[in-house]
């Protein structure tokens, strides 16, 4: 299964769909309520989220979910329900501290949805003139649903707030951590330096690393599934 970050939806895995990964596993992106797929009835949560997850792998009985940003931490939580077949995650730059937060985070900043979205937009915008992977983002943003887009950030704020969201990864599933250390936190390199898990440095890529370094990605899971 694949699983996307904030506000995002399964287009930022199109990329894997040409690389040896696809050619040995079958692919399943899951878009999440809200996120490319119709929003729930109720509050998009983080534990709601894990439960649609949750039940989506036992559905395709996949025992692998590739999550990415936030999405870990929904992973973490489906893979620690029960009857939930998943036993590894492979987290692409997961939240492992609340400064990973630093866009589901600033929903809580704001009164409403409509409040949230305004000014994420033109944030988003400002920054996909100096980086172009976030185009997409951008555009993928602008289709999520703006009521689930700050039900789940003030969540995932919340979350991080009470937990160590890494602790919960860990605590969850086999983990792989794929990441750049340029685009962390401080305080998420020490929290890594700090834990043994399997980790990757993926040189150079963005935080979107299956946008820009599909083939890299690819090759990372798969030295990992199989060893």
């Amino acid at each position: 299964m694949l699983i996307a970050g904030f506000g995002d939806n399964t287009s930022m895995f199109d990329r894997l769909e040409n690389t040896e990964l696809a050619r040995q596993f079958r692919l399943e992106p899951y878009d999440l309520p809200g996120f490319g797929a119709p929003p729930l009835s109720g509050e998009t949560s983080l534990d709601a989220l894990a439960l649609c997850v949750a039940k989506r792998a036992a559905s395709l009985n996949a025992t692998v979910i590739i999550a990415h940003s936030v999405a870990s931490i929904i992973a973490s939580l489906a893979a620690r329900m029960n009857a939930c077949p998943l036993t590894e995650i492979v987290s692409l730059e997961g939240n492992i501290t609340p400064a990973d937060a630093y866009f589901s985070g600033t929903a809580g900043d704001y009164p409403d949805a409509q409040a949230f979205r305004s000014a994420f937009l033109p944030r988003l915008e400002a920054l996909g003139k100096k980086q172009p992977v976030i185009r997409r983002y951008l555009d993928a943003v602008r289709q999520a649903s703006p009521e689930a887009l700050w039900e789940l950030g003030n969540d995932a704020r919340r979350f991080s707030e009470n937990f160590m969201p890494g602790d919960v990864l860990v605590d969850a599933a086999d983990v792989t951590y794929l990441y750049n250390p340029d685009n962390c936190p401080d305080t998420t390199l020490a929290w890594l330096a700090d834990h043994p898990m399997r980790k990757h440095v993926l040189s150079g890529a963005s935080h979107w690393a299956s946008v820009d370094q599909p083939h890299a990605v690819a090759d990372t899971i798969l030295a990992s599934i199989q060893s």
